[in-house]
């Protein structure tokens, strides 16, 4: 008799352990189902000193080939740690955006933005431009010419056409002696001499540390 307590006891036990897993996967796609939907467009060459969104005004410099496609996954990459949005494919989004003319996008970069993302049936579309994208000339250990990335991205809400929330970098690396006040940011660096694509990944974890939860995004008054 109490080998059969005994086993019922551990069947139950087992049933109970499935019975939470299930539970607890059937919620984690419920979470991932309700994330509100987020396209990323390939970063723009900036062809101005000023930002076309929100006329910022940058320093202008070389752009190293290649570094369009780097910020893009930079982005791609940390707004999925993130986890806040669902992201659509890179793929789906150059799909529509190979039918468009990216002159649209540097003319009118908030209207033809909101347009390919209720195209695409997002409910944010984040746009950025690269200004510069400089890299050092020397080592980690000593430069001639220190590496300094300049770019900005813009997270509009297609509900209603607003932007919610933008991010930016304009740096050129200094040493610590020169900017106490970045500590942090030395650190964050290693404490060494980076590269432009290092500088401009720091860069933008910073910016994104300040990206308001989805909630506040939806909700966020024009």
């Amino acid at each position: 008799m109490k080998k059969i307590f005994k086993n019922g006891a551990v069947w139950a036990f087992s049933f109970w352990i499935l019975f939470m897993g299930l539970t607890f996967l059937w919620a984690a796609e419920m979470r991932a189902e309700e994330r509100p939907k987020l396209a990323i467009l390939p970063f723009f060459i900036g062809q101005e000193t000023t930002c076309p969104v929100c006329r910022s005004v940058y320093k202008r410099g070389e752009i190293l080939p290649g570094a369009r496609n780097t910020l893009t996954r930079f982005l791609y990459q940390k707004m999925e740690a993130k986890g806040m949005f669902e992201i659509i494919p890179i793929e789906r989004v150059e799909e529509v955006l190979v039918l468009r003319d990216h002159k649209d996008f540097q003319e009118k970069p908030k209207t033809s933005s909101i347009e390919l993302g209720r195209e695409l049936g997002s409910d944010f579309i984040s746009i950025g431009f690269v200004f510069r994208f400089e890299e050092r000339v020397g080592s980690s250990l000593g430069v001639e010419r220190p590496a300094s990335v300049g770019f900005d991205f813009h997270l509009m809400r297609l509900k209603d056409g607003v932007e919610v929330w933008r991010g930016r970098m304009d740096e050129t690396q200094r040493p610590l002696s020169e900017n106490l006040f970045k500590i942090g940011s030395f650190f964050r660096r290693k404490a060494k001499w980076v590269t432009a694509e290092e500088l401009a990944s720091v860069g933008m974890d910073e910016a994104l540390r300040k990206l308001p939860g989805a909630t506040e995004l939806e909700e966020k008054k024009p």
